[in-house]
């Protein structure tokens, strides 16, 4: 077991690292008014974490309850067109208040609204991976959010918990931190039973943590320990790294560092390793042929281009894994495609420079990126 030490230089080392804010820690309840000490505190944190190399995603909850403050909502339940129309309100007061606070780092932010559907999807997954894999190359950081002003009951995250963690394997995140209103798992809700015991390392998500899991206790939160755990479930699988902290001090990741106390939720495996086993463990939608020189360049690490294409058989589109294979029948892996059959047929054998003026718009140069190819 992986002592703290261990487990802090692995989060001071994150390569990306995914914070979900909740609205109880951005939004005054009293007031229904942001937390603007406490953000730009937190900002602090986020250029700490750059500076030391990290990539950061923000996944931060707080539109509808700063809407629905200025829209003069009533406190409690609200309905559906009320909330949508809350966080159309707040949405744009959530991300000018994080634009500022990161601007004083010189910092870029960049605002991504999405939906269950886009992880459910796997054209929408691959561009919603794209766009933020973009935006973190480029050095922005990703403001991600519910797109609560469209989304309905059946296309709904629900909770921000969940959707941080899908965010963290859209990303292919080592490390996301759920800063809560409680400071980790518990067998018991340590607000009304001062023997509740504390969980302070999760191997596996067991039907006896499951089981633990309660309500939240906040009034402005909709996310409970039960979507945490779910969370953890999640993000486990895909090799990524958990933590429930309270975040209610300034500067909450640097109080880890300092020794807060906090739930760590330790996968078996890697990022990558839980990635390339999901795509290989997919039914194909077909199959491409491949010269010999595609696949040794396959074989080296590269992505695949039109160029190294023969042949493509198959009922696919954009995202559908399909099987990549050499001339003579010899199966070299299976990859998440770039492009539909009837696109691949067009621009298979050509150099990637062409695709623009063969297909009438501009395409990715390759068809098979090599992140999205198990071997």
């Amino acid at each position: 077991m992986a002592s703290l030490k261990t487990r802090l230089d692995a989060l001071s080392g994150a390569k990306t690292l995914v914070l979900k804010i909740g609205s109880a820690l951005l939004v005054d309840s009293a007031t229904g008014r942001l937390k603007a000490a406490w953000l730009h505190c937190l900002a602090e944190d986020v250029a700490a974490a750059r500076a030391r190399g990290s990539q950061v995603v923000l996944v931060s909850s707080g539109s509808i309850a700063l809407g629905r403050h200025v829209l003069g909502y009533p406190k409690g339940p609200l309905a559906l067109e009320q909330a949508q129309a809350a966080a159309a309100v707040g949405q744009i007061r959530l991300a000018r208040a994080w634009e500022e606070a990161l601007a004083v780092h010189d910092i870029t932010t960049a605002q991504v609204l999405v939906t269950l559907e886009d992880s459910a999807d796997r054209r929408r997954y691959l561009n919603s991976r794209a766009t933020l894999g973009q935006l973190l190359a480029a050095g922005a950081v990703p403001i991600v959010n519910e797109n609560d002003t469209v989304a309905t009951d059946e296309i709904r995250f629900g909770d921000n918990d969940r959707l941080a963690a899908q965010v963290a394997v859209t990303v292919g995140a080592d490390h996301l931190v759920l800063l809560s209103d409680v400071d980790g798992l518990y067998s018991d809700n340590p607000h009304i039973n001062n023997d509740a015991k504390h969980f302070e390392i999760v191997l596996e998500i067991t039907p006896e943590i499951e089981s633990v899991a309660g309500e939240g206790v906040s009034g402005l939160s909709k996310g409970g320990m039960k979507t945490k755990v779910m969370a953890a479930k999640t993000a486990m699988q895909a090799g990524c790294t958990m933590l429930i902290t309270h975040g209610g001090a300034l500067r909450p990741i640097q109080v880890v560092f300092d020794g807060a106390r906090a739930s760590w939720f330790m996968p078996k495996t890697t990022p990558k390793a839980a990635r390339k086993a999901w795509i290989a463990s997919m039914k194909s939608q077909g199959v491409i042929s491949v010269d010999p020189g595609a696949a040794a360049a396959l074989n080296s690490g590269k992505s695949l281009l039109p160029a190294g294409v023969r042949g493509a058989e198959g009922s696919f589109r954009r995202g559908d894994p399909v099987e990549i294979k050499t001339t003579e029948g010899k199966q070299i892996g299976m990859g998440l495609i770039g492009y539909s059959f009837e696109e691949t047929q067009k621009i298979a054998g050509h150099k990637s420079q062409e695709i623009a003026e063969i297909l009438g718009y501009d395409g990715r140069a390759a068809l098979i990126h090599r992140d999205d190819m198990a071997l």
